[in-house]
């Protein structure tokens, strides 16, 4: 999932107001009908608190969750609130770390350069995506965007089979998987020099 949103200001409250209120009508669960399950184990999601904690002592504002779920059905597996979260410094760890759970930071920018510029601004790149009209701002960002997945008018995706798949920076190890380049990853290639000149070797 996305971790940082990056808004435009001038629509930046009545965006954060909408995500809110959708944020809120999330169904976590361990069934499909659900919008998304728990977290892999409980030392990540003690992480996650501690983060989003870290981050609201440091003056962040937590719009929505933060916490652990408690209702009957969650009880059993390690559940956390969805969270949006606001006014966090681009340089504090929850800005900079890879969250692998449903925590997400919001940032008010002025325009496309600035956006760019904090989403570069990052020791991690796998996946990033923009919501524009503008098939010029398109193309600029999936050019400048430093992520082994850029996007257009749609979220940040995982890994599909018949797709190279694969980070920049601390994202990942360097290889592209699945896809065919798979075969890259998994093969030594050989040169292979044979002479066919007559003689009697």
């Amino acid at each position: 999932s996305a971790s940082r949103i990056i808004i435009f200001d001038a629509i930046y409250d009545e965006f954060r107001n909408m995500l809110v209120e959708r944020t809120n009508k999330l169904k976590i669960g361990p069934g499909d009908d659900d919008d998304f399950g728990p977290v892999i184990n409980e030392k990540q999601l003690g992480a996650m608190l501690n983060s989003v904690e870290q981050a609201r002592k440091k003056g962040a504002t937590v719009l929505t969750g933060g916490h652990r779920l408690s209702a009957p059905e969650h009880r059993d597996g390690f559940y956390m609130a969805p969270t949006l979260i606001e006014e966090a410094d681009p340089d504090d760890e929850i800005s900079k770390t890879e969250l692998f759970g449903p925590i997400a930071c919001l940032y008010r920018v002025k325009d496309f350069a600035e956006a760019l510029a904090l989403a570069n601004d990052s020791p991690y790149g796998l996946t990033a995506c923009i919501h524009t009209r503008s098939l010029h701002r398109a193309v600029q960002f999936t050019q400048k965007v430093q992520a082994g997945v850029a996007v257009v008018n749609a979220g940040t995706y995982g890994s599909e089979p018949h797709m190279p798949f694969g980070g920049v920076k601390q994202s990942g190890n360097g290889w592209r998987e699945p896809g065919t380049e798979a075969l890259d990853v998994y093969s030594n290639l050989k040169d292979i020099y044979i002479s066919v000149a007559p003689g009697s070797v």
